[in-house]
């Protein structure tokens, strides 16, 4: 929609990129290229510029005295782009593999063009609401139905995200699941 003077063929390839390439291992991306050259011989797609995001995501990361590696600032922007088109989203990898810097750092790069007064309404100030799945039981966690007295009890997950849906506000808020996700 941003670019409507692209080429069908470009704007299907950003796409599958867009969707596929945030899954994929390092190794994988480069299979993954060289079979979008083969599906579409001679097409040549622009790189996308995530412009003033890269630069907050860029300043983000200083100020938490981090190196801005270009391979994490595409992640972090890969986060972005992927939120844009799911509703819920995982982050896998191992411990200490960044997964938790790399939302700390888009919230803060977003909560940042926000309070910028940037154009774009995408980019919302962020509140997250943080724990760990594993250190509460799962009735705790969603909620569950007492067969007993027939009452339901809603759950922490449950009531942060009826709370979160009852604010109207443009901020967007996030439920993170910080821990094993098995």
């Amino acid at each position: 929609r941003g670019f409507p003077d692209l080429d069908e063929q470009v704007v299907l390839i950003r796409a599958m990129r867009d969707a596929n390439l945030p899954k994929f291992l390092s190794a994988d991306c480069e299979l993954f290229e060289n079979l979008i050259m083969d599906l579409f011989p001679g097409k040549v797609v622009p790189e996308g510029d995530a412009g003033d995001l890269e630069r907050a995501i860029i300043e983000s990361i200083n100020e938490v005295d981090l190196q801005p590696k270009d391979t994490f600032v595409t992640k972090v922007v890969q986060l972005y782009e992927t939120f844009n088109v799911r509703f819920g989203v995982m982050l896998v990898g191992p411990t200490g593999g960044a997964k938790t810097t790399n939302y700390q750092i888009l919230k803060s790069a977003m909560t940042k063009l926000r309070d910028e007064g940037h154009p774009d309404d995408s980019f919302q100030k962020i509140h997250t609401y943080v724990f760990n799945p594993k250190c509460i039981k799962m009735g705790e966690l969603y909620g569950e139905y007492n067969l007993g007295t027939g009452e339901w009890t809603d759950g922490l997950g449950s009531t942060l995200i009826r709370n979160a849906v009852a604010d109207q506000t443009m901020e967007k808020k996030w439920g993170v699941f910080d821990g094993p996700g098995d």
